[in-house]
């Protein structure tokens, strides 16, 4: 089993260089890049997300954090070290760094591009895939030795072929991608967003502009690709819940708290809508205990980018933020480029 942490580099007695603390394994293609240059130690454990204390402790020692999505940097870790340098961000967001606290203490924050579109885009129609047609409760009836039958009606699921989807807040990049899967499937394509597209890239993307309560009215699935604030928060709740078909299915890959959790349990329950695909949750990483319970839902930890391609290309992102940074370069990625100005 491997140690929890895991030290890479040399460290040049002349000159030392720059201590960077990596918060789970990346692509080993981008740790080389970091070697060249600095010390660099990352947390082994890709199973788990690493435990504050772990990270608190490695903050301390390290001039540069190379963290993760769902990793927590908040005052207390930005505060553990008076010399921390760069917090470097493989997210596409800074969702869950405290930006406030690193900008008050002359700390750049950098992020990736949004290259996770057609990773995403091909989660989302696998989960819309295995919730319809039930492939997970049929995993399961077959590895438990049970056959019923290939005509049988005892895992009947819906069909995904010329049914309506509804993509909600899906003008954007990776609503775009799921509507050019859906016409593969001959799929009706709406589309809520607050600014609706121009007619024109409506039309070449294949998107149907509807009124938010239309689309949950209509679509057999209702996928969600709105980005997470104020005004989302709970977007889907019981009345939303309730204007859906009973044989719809919601598929969030967006953000888990677009959804209210407690809402969206009792629906499902009470056959109140068919099924949803979750690879998002509302109290990340903890799970609701009575939606594993449910057989109409499929669940995924969060796989929106989990691909090598993506991965690749994010970890690589983050290390050209941090080359520029060590030198002396304009930040690509920064999201409080106002710190070089104080």
């Amino acid at each position: 089993m491997a140690k929890p942490l895991q030290k890479v580099g040399l460290m040049r007695s002349s000159n030392p260089r720059p201590r960077i603390f990596v918060t789970q394994p990346v692509s080993e293609r981008a740790l080389k890049r970091l070697r060249a240059v600095a010390r660099v130690a990352v947390f082994a454990d890709s199973h788990r997300i690493i435990p504050k204390r772990t990270l608190i402790a490695q903050v301390r020692r390290s001039d540069i954090l190379f963290c993760l999505l769902h990793d927590t940097i908040d005052r207390e870790v930005i505060e553990a070290n008076p010399h921390l340098r760069l917090i470097a961000a493989q997210s596409i967001t800074p969702s869950n760094i405290d930006v406030a606290t690193a900008t008050a203490r002359r700390i750049p924050v950098t992020v990736t591009a949004p290259i996770t579109t057609e990773a995403t885009a091909d989660l989302t129609f696998g989960l819309t895939l295995a919730v319809a047609r039930r492939i997970l409760e049929g995993d399961r009836l077959a590895r438990a030795g049970k056959f019923p039958g290939g005509q049988s009606a005892y895992l009947l699921g819906s069909l995904v072929y010329g049914k309506t989807i509804g993509l909600v807040g899906g003008g954007g990049l990776i609503g775009k991608a799921v509507a050019r899967r859906a016409r593969g499937f001959s799929m009706r394509v709406l589309y809520w967003t607050p600014r609706r597209k121009p007619e024109k890239e409506e039309r070449e993307a294949g998107l149907v502009y509807v009124p938010f309560d239309r689309l949950l009215r209509e679509s057999d699935f209702v996928s969600l690709h709105s980005p997470l604030n104020e005004q989302t928060r709970h977007q889907i709740g019981a009345r939303e819940l309730g204007l859906m078909k009973n044989t719809a299915f919601l598929i969030n890959t967006a953000r888990g708290a677009i959804v209210d959790e407690t809402a969206l349990v009792r629906a499902l329950a009470n056959k109140q809508i068919a099924g949803a695909g979750l690879d998002v949750f509302e109290r990340e990483p903890k799970i609701d205990a009575a939606l594993k319970k449910l057989a109409n839902v499929v669940l995924t930890p969060h796989l929106g980018s989990a691909t090598p391609e993506t991965r690749e290309a994010m970890a690589g992102i983050v290390v050209d933020n941090i080359l520029a940074f060590l030198g002396g370069h304009k930040l690509p990625n920064c999201v409080n480029p106002q710190v070089f100005a104080l």
